[in-house]
């Protein structure tokens, strides 16, 4: 907060630029706005997604009414507020730190006074054999949801294999498993670990979670991983797992995880950690700048 107040007296009224419309940003814009009162921050939010500010949390239940509008936090329009201008569908592509600017797919280019990166995560795909056939799905977006729909319907209505593999047992890869109920499959979830949701639970409770996800008709396969995808004959996906089992699948999600959206960063030259994530300070500032990270 003293940092940016500072940024601030460079003019009467200064521009931060946030790369990413997520729930960390959408915070982030409330909370500048509302500690704003003289107006001296103009804030420009590029969203790469078209959706402005949903809850991500709460992506399951979008499966149990597919009404977009039900998820959107309150006030991610700002439409009221005439310092804030939110430009979804605006992919990033590039920082310049030096000149102070970003650039956009579009090919615009975006001056700031200071820039606060909320880019987030995606979806991690481990390099298996094969996870970039069109069956293969991943669970992160509100799109993501709508595409996995799309692909169990269409691999039904070609009387495909009435099966989708969740590649993953943490708490999302169970949901993308109940999801593929919803949508008239039945379920198999792969996890590599010895019990499912393995950072949460010790052995007693992944066994009764197990037995109780399995009592709904989800089969679970435990301390198994997946060798490869291969498109069978029929159109349809054939995994196969690291103890020689092979399941026909309609479609293939992958649950396991996620990764930081670090990339602009990186490539920007600001200080990353070793495993990934932009480095900050308590204040959220990077080794650059005028540069954030939430």
């Amino acid at each position: 907060q003293y940092r940016l107040s500072s940024v601030s007296a460079m003019a009467s009224t200064s521009h931060v630029v946030v790369v990413g419309h997520g729930m960390v940003g959408h915070r982030f814009v409330e909370a500048l706005r509302s500690r704003d009162a003289g107006g001296e921050w103009r804030v420009t939010v590029l969203a790469e997604e078209l959706d402005a500010a949903y809850d991500r949390v709460g992506l399951t239940g979008y499966t149990e009414h597919w009404d977009r509008a039900r998820l959107a936090l309150p006030g991610n329009d700002y439409v009221d507020d005439p310092l804030v201008d939110v430009r979804l569908g605006s992919r990033v592509t590039g920082l310049d730190p030096t000149n102070k600017s970003v650039a956009t797919a579009d090919g615009a280019r975006i001056d700031y006074d200071a820039l606060v990166l909320a880019t987030g995560s995606y979806a991690f795909v481990p390099p298996v054999p094969g996870h970039d056939l069109p069956h293969c799905q991943v669970y992160r977006t509100l799109d993501d949801l709508d595409a996995i729909r799309a692909a169990a319907e269409r691999a039904l209505a070609a009387g495909r294999p009435a099966a989708g593999v969740v590649i993953g047992g943490g708490l999302l890869g169970l949901e993308a498993a109940n999801a593929l109920r919803g949508f008239g499959m039945s379920a198999h979830v792969v996890e590599m670990a010895p019990r499912l949701m393995a950072q949460q639970l010790d052995e007693a409770g992944g066994a009764l979670l197990a037995r109780m996800v399995t009592e709904l008709g989800i089969v679970v396969h435990v301390g198994a991983g997946t060798e490869r995808i291969d498109s069978s004959d029929t159109g349809a996906a054939q995994v196969t797992l690291s103890d020689g089992e092979t399941i026909d699948a309609g479609v293939v999600i992958f649950a396991a995880g996620v990764r930081p959206r670090d990339e602009l960063a990186r490539e920007a030259g600001i200080a990353v950690a070793e495993r990934g994530g932009v480095l900050t300070d308590k204040s959220c500032a990077t080794s650059s700048s005028s540069v954030y990270a939430i």
